[in-house]
């Protein structure tokens, strides 16, 4: 088992996300740091009373972060294709695995939340849509990625000549992470374009073993080694509570399942000073 930590940007001021992630950069357990894509809170602890409905945005708070850090690897789970131009988040992602020296992992999904959408006039459209235009955007971000000039013409976007220079240090590509367990839609684009899977709760999920066949009756179509896409999972942890031993219990029931990778779910009030008891617990399931 790998992990992982996650720091929403809702409900939490710069300073403090700023400390648990330096404070998670010297403990080497933790192999990557993880924000969401939202304008808006998504949920409503009762933190939003102490500092109001706050939502720091993602990838401005990636760039500082990767300056802020030296180990950890760093990426969205996961940032809504609706929500920027496939171009400008492919340069965005160059720009930023440049800028931290080859630690940016791009996780991505259709999108789903149509109130902060609707507020900001983001089109965010029916299920079909969404995933027609997540289908078009991970074929822009991989083609811009990668190659020299891009020519798509497709119902959602158009490039004609398109380039993205410089290239990432990483090669082919920066890691794309797909988040979603549909089996139509998501999963197939999954086997075809990532190189990890999120599973946003799959220990309580009681199709999850089906889920992970089909990912990799997809695999085999495309003649494509499932063992080459990281399966991960969250595990919400309320710092408050300080209950490691159950977050390591429901870390090995995650690896029992089949996931790889255990994303520590940190609700807020953030405290960095449970980083180290909380590696201490898990450290027996490391892999």
């Amino acid at each position: 088992m790998r992990f992982a930590f996650k720091t929403a940007n809702q409900y939490s001021t710069w300073a403090e996300i700023l400390a648990v992630w330096q404070e998670a950069d010297r403990i080497d357990l933790f192999e990557s740091g993880w924000v969401f894509d939202h304008f808006y809170p998504i949920q409503s602890p009762q933190r939003e009373a102490e500092i109001g409905g706050s939502c720091l945005e993602a990838w401005s708070m990636l760039g500082a972060l990767s300056q802020a850090t030296s180990r950890l690897r760093l990426g969205t789970l996961v940032t809504g294709v609706h929500h920027r131009h496939p171009a400008v988040l492919a340069n965005m992602v160059i720009t930023l695995d440049i800028v931290s020296d080859g630690r940016i992992e791009l996780g991505v999904g259709a999108g789903w939340n149509d109130e902060e959408s609707s507020a900001y006039g983001i089109e965010l459209g029916g299920l079909s849509e969404r995933f027609d235009r997540f289908d078009e955007a991970l074929q822009v971000l991989t083609s811009l990625m990668v190659n020299d000039v891009t020519d798509f013409a497709g119902r959602y976007f158009r490039l004609s000549g398109a380039r993205c220079e410089p290239k990432a240090v990483q090669k082919p590509h920066p890691p794309i992470v797909i988040g979603g367990v549909g089996e139509k839609r998501t999963i197939p684009l999954v086997a075809r374009y990532a190189q990890g899977w999120d599973v946003f709760d799959a220990p309580l999920r009681n199709d999850f073993a089906r889920k992970l066949d089909v990912l990799h009756e997809r695999c085999s179509e495309i003649e494509r080694d499932p063992k080459e896409i990281t399966v991960s999972s969250h595990v919400w942890f309320d710092p408050t509570a300080q209950d490691v031993a159950g977050v390591a219990d429901r870390c090995e029931q995650l690896g029992a399942q089949g996931v790889h990778l255990a994303v520590i779910y940190l609700a807020p009030p953030l405290d960095p000073g449970i980083l180290a008891p909380l590696a201490e617990a898990l450290a027996p399931l490391a892999a």
